[in-house]
Formats: structure tokens, sequence, C-alpha cells
């Protein structure tokens, strides 16, 4: 397994997450129509590679997960001027 792309999938995901909590909590429509869609598809991908890797698999996955969070929210507040 590419632990670069297993980190990157992770924190794509809760990137977009992030984003998409902003979007609903501020009622931003489009973005939440588009990002909704964007998480569930990225999700397909990822539920396979998660669930069934090994234990660095499930180290490496939430660690990109965990800086998606950071990243979600500092995009979005820039892009919406927050």
């Amino acid at each position: 397994m590419n632990y670069v792309k297993l980190f990157f999938m992770g924190m794509l995901q809760v990137t977009l997450i992030s984003a998409n909590t902003w979007q609903i909590a501020n009622e931003k429509w489009l973005g939440m129509f588009l990002i909704g869609f964007s998480i569930s598809a990225v999700w397909v991908f990822n539920v396979k590679r998660a669930a069934f890797g090994n234990w660095i698999d499930r180290i490496v996955y939430p660690l990109g997960a965990a800086c998606g969070s950071l990243l979600g929210v500092y995009l979005t507040k820039t892009i919406y001027g927050g």
C-alpha cells in the first residue's frame, strides 16, 4: 500500500467533511450540495482500503484525516472570508 496516497485520501475526505460542516452551519447551499456529493464519492473509494488494511494503514489513514480537519477549516474560512 502506498502510504502517501493513503494519508492523502484520509486527509481529502476529512477536509471535505470539515468544509461541508462549515457550509451547512452557514447555509451555503451550492457548496453543501457539491461537497456533500464529493464526500460520498471519496468514501466509496476509501472504505475498502481503510477497512481491510494492516495496522500501519490504520494509523496512516487517521493521521491524514486529522490533518484534513485542520485543512478543511482553514480552506473554507479562507474561501468564504471567515
